[in-house]
């Protein structure tokens, strides 16, 4: 019974956000806390409560020896473990009153109390005892509401805290005062005959009421009350958040308090070993938040990210100087069941950090969140450095696209790897698949293609056979499409099955396609320079577009750093291959690029048609580069701005 009247007082709150059901864990850590309590104290109060009281003064004494007896306490705990300690005899009392006709165990408890065999008469003093402890039970967790506004972080005015504290002070002293008239009267209930029920249960009756009308008319009052301050601590809260991203901080510590410390000490855990963890946890970290609704990402997305991010061969350098915090937040005000499932369950597998108990947090800082960082449907990943400053709204496309190697993932990096950037065979693949990256780095040619029919596929990978049986080394491997159908599961168990070419396992093919959706955001996002042809969002696109028509295509590419790189598509690629019989006698002479380049390119026109053409780099301007025109080679000049 302790148990249980502890748990209805102390896991509800009026705040929307918390009226859920306590979890396991919260359900031990407060039986923990009751096992804190001294046991002297405790026998103390519960001595004191189950006092006989004869009149008023001696009630007002027994209040004030309680008050010292929980001196050290705040006034909601003191409220909170004097209405423990009265649950037991209220519990039973109660059961007795109810089952004492029917239940045989029941009767004998009864009858072992000296209740009167009729107690119909006490039916009227039994419900206004209901009604008082309900009461009690309202104005318990209006206080507690009250306890658990962040006032060590926002200043109520003085004005307003003072009433509501002088309210609290009033409501505390008549919550226990009513707990020991109560238990008063159940105490004087055993000894009654039933020919004194009737004007005893009168008297008795009228005193509970009056004392439960009294609690309700405080408990309209400090409600309003907490309402104003509650209303007040969020407006000031939100603008406090709203300021403390513009203001230089000497580390991340405060802003990460007020995002997730406010109600709890410990608001993190490391998901692998479930351990609790404080924000100081993640001093001089860079701090990746990863916001999203409880379900986080996709499958897909999820292993992923992971990839990127613990499995990545760069990650090792710098995995000690960043942490990613998973923050779910529902689409609505409350937390359903499935959510909980869900997080639960994610929580206790990925290896990143989580909000602990993602239903704590004040609701200015989920609308702060919500609303200062742009989320809404989809997950986004706001990157904190060290000194709690945002350097990048979301990082979630660079973290697809580079891993780790995006280390300190701030927007300026992000532009300072574009700008370092060329589209080569090794950047298209990435290091999805370590055995193809092997042989990337190895300078192999290889050739990635796409589609969506398996008799394309079948005549595709002959006739690549016949120009590898001309001594080209070529090794091929299939990607897929963008949109994962069992059609095209299908196709890849055949290619495997046929020996056709290799192919990349069903996931990783998702991580390919995820990437390139990614470079292409991260593109669209800066913005297409003007002064030069970017040739990486060109590249993608063409083979987003080309996977979304359901059309045929490869890539055939060589090398880390080669520049070396050809996209082939629809039916001008196998008119290409047919015509191998006849630009394959430049293979000696010009190589298979150059002579593969030469029979895809147009007729030479007889002179230069006077192009020009701007290089972002002096690297990317090394070598000779042809006229995408008139193939002429174009002289090359330095220009200084």
């Amino acid at each position: 019974m302790i148990c249980i009247a502890a748990s209805e007082v102390l896991d509800e709150d009026l705040d929307a956000n918390e009226k859920i059901i306590v979890s396991d864990m919260e359900e031990l850590e407060t039986l923990e806390a009751l096992r804190i309590f001294e046991s002297e104290t405790f026998c103390k109060i519960s001595h004191e409560i189950l006092c006989k009281c004869s009149d008023e003064e001696n009630l007002h004494r027994r209040t004030m020896i309680l008050f010292d007896l929980l001196g050290k306490y705040r006034w909601g705990e003191k409220v909170v473990l004097v209405l423990t300690s009265f649950a037991a005899s209220y519990g039973e009392f109660r059961l007795l009153m109810q089952l004492n006709s029917c239940i045989p165990l029941a009767i004998s408890v009864a009858m072992l109390k000296q209740l009167p065999t009729d107690v119909s008469p006490l039916k009227p003093q039994f419900n206004a005892l209901s009604l008082l402890v309900d009461a009690m039970v309202d104005v318990t967790k209006c206080i507690i509401k009250f306890e658990k506004l962040p006032l060590s972080r926002v200043e109520l005015d003085n004005e307003t805290k003072a009433v509501a504290k002088s309210q609290i002070y009033i409501a505390v002293y008549w919550i226990i005062r009513g707990i020991l008239k109560c238990s008063s009267q159940i105490t004087d209930s055993t000894a009654l005959k039933s020919d004194q029920c009737s004007d005893s249960t009168i008297i008795a009756t009228w005193e509970l009421v009056s004392l439960a009308y009294q609690l309700r008319s405080i408990y309209d009052h400090l409600r309003q009350q907490v309402e104003v301050c509650h209303h007040q601590t969020e407006t000031k809260l939100y603008h406090k958040l709203l300021n403390i991203f513009k203001e230089t901080q000497v580390d991340n510590q405060e802003v990460l308090s007020l995002l997730f410390a406010l109600r709890d000490d410990f608001p993190l855990k490391q998901c692998s070993s479930q351990a609790k963890l404080g924000v100081s946890d993640l001093k001089s970290k860079v701090v990746i938040l990863l916001i999203s609704k409880p379900e986080l990402l996709s499958i897909e997305e999820s292993l992923f990210l992971v990839q990127q991010t613990h499995n990545h061969p760069h990650n090792k350098d710098v995995e000690a100087s960043y942490a990613i915090v998973w923050v779910p937040i529902p689409v609505s005000s409350t937390w359903t069941n499935a959510e909980k499932e869900n997080f639960e369950y994610l929580s206790n597998s990925l290896p990143w950090y989580s909000i602990r108990q993602p239903w704590l947090p004040n609701s200015a800082v989920v609308t702060f969140i919500k609303e200062a960082w742009y989320c809404k449907s989809e997950p986004v990943l706001v990157v904190l450095n060290s000194q709690g400053t945002v350097t990048n709204p979301n990082a979630i496309d660079m973290l697809f696209i580079w891993g780790a190697r995006a280390y300190p993932f701030s927007a300026s990096r992000e532009k300072e790897l574009w700008q370092e950037q060329n589209w080569t065979l090794h950047f298209l693949i990435d290091e999805i698949d370590p055995l193809l990256t092997k042989r990337v780095e190895e300078g192999r040619n290889i050739c990635i293609y796409g589609s969506n029919s398996i008799d394309w596929i079948v005549e595709f990978t002959a006739k690549m056979e016949i120009i590898k049986r001309a001594g080209v080394q070529l090794e091929m491997v299939y990607v897929g499409k963008r949109n994962s159908t069992p059609h095209v599961k299908d196709i890849l168990a055949n290619v495997s099955y046929k020996n056709l070419s290799s192919a990349l396992p069903s996931m990783k093919t998702h991580f390919f396609w995820l990437r390139l959706d990614s470079i292409r955001r991260s593109k669209l996002r800066l913005g297409k320079p003007e002064n030069y042809t970017d040739n990486v969002l060109d590249e993608v696109s063409a083979l987003l577009d080309i996977d979304n028509n359901d059309e045929n295509w490869a890539v055939i590419g060589r090398g880390s750093n080669s520049i070396d790189i050809i996209r082939l598509e629809g039916p001008k690629m196998m008119e290409c291959l047919d015509l191998f019989p006849s630009w394959g006698g430049n293979l000696a002479e010009l190589g298979f690029f150059g002579a593969l380049r030469h029979a895809l390119a147009p007729p030479i026109l007889p002179r230069p048609c006077g192009h020009d053409f701007t290089h972002p780099s002096k690297e990317q301007g090394e070598g000779v580069v042809v006229c995408g025109k008139c193939k002429h080679p174009m002289k090359k000049f330095v220009m200084y701005k």
